[in-house]
């Protein structure tokens, strides 16, 4: 599995607008920072994935995170890829039995699939503006509602990635 977080917030996400030739676009933005995180865990092979809002990025949320995986895990184990956020690699991280973590290299988000599911996530939400933080969280309802089994697969199981994972999980 491959685990990772993105912020989203009231800030607008700007995208390309199509318009008329000479036309100049305008999109209205906000700028309020009010925020919250989203934590997330996908399987490339099979497309599941476990996706759960947190205030923040910090060492107690995550280990929030890690332990709620755990149970949905049940019995089951996973190897699971991690960045070295300090978030991860505190001291303080009490790893659950059935959770082995696989950190990937410093600063190489392009190596976690996971990153490509949020760019997946957020673009429904580019150019959107929203009044409150829980008009976001419907809506970011609503996407994650609608994500596929299929989708997940698609934008995580390239073959350089799935080699990769299985070369790293070998060891």
């Amino acid at each position: 599995m491959c685990q990772d977080e993105t912020r989203v917030g009231l800030k607008t996400l700007t995208g390309k607008v199509i318009t008329a030739s000479g036309v100049k676009p305008t999109v209205e933005v906000k700028w309020p920072r009010e925020n919250f995180w989203i934590y997330g865990a996908i399987e490339p092979l099979t497309g599941d994935h476990f996706l759960y809002e947190y205030p923040k990025l910090n060492g107690e949320c995550f280990q929030q995170f890690l332990d709620w995986l755990s149970q949905q895990l049940g019995g089951d184990y996973a190897i699971l890829q991690v960045d070295q956020a300090p978030a991860h690699t505190s001291s303080a991280i009490r790893w659950p039995e059935n959770i082995i973590p696989l950190f990937q290299p410093p600063s190489a988000p392009e190596l976690n699939p996971i990153e490509r599911l949020w760019q997946l996530l957020k673009k429904p939400l580019k150019n959107q503006l929203f009044s409150s933080l829980q008009t976001l969280r419907d809506r970011i309802q609503v996407i994650f509602d609608q994500l596929t089994l299929e989708q997940v697969i698609s934008v995580s199981s390239y073959n350089f990635i799935l080699e990769a994972l299985f070369y790293a999980a070998s060891y």
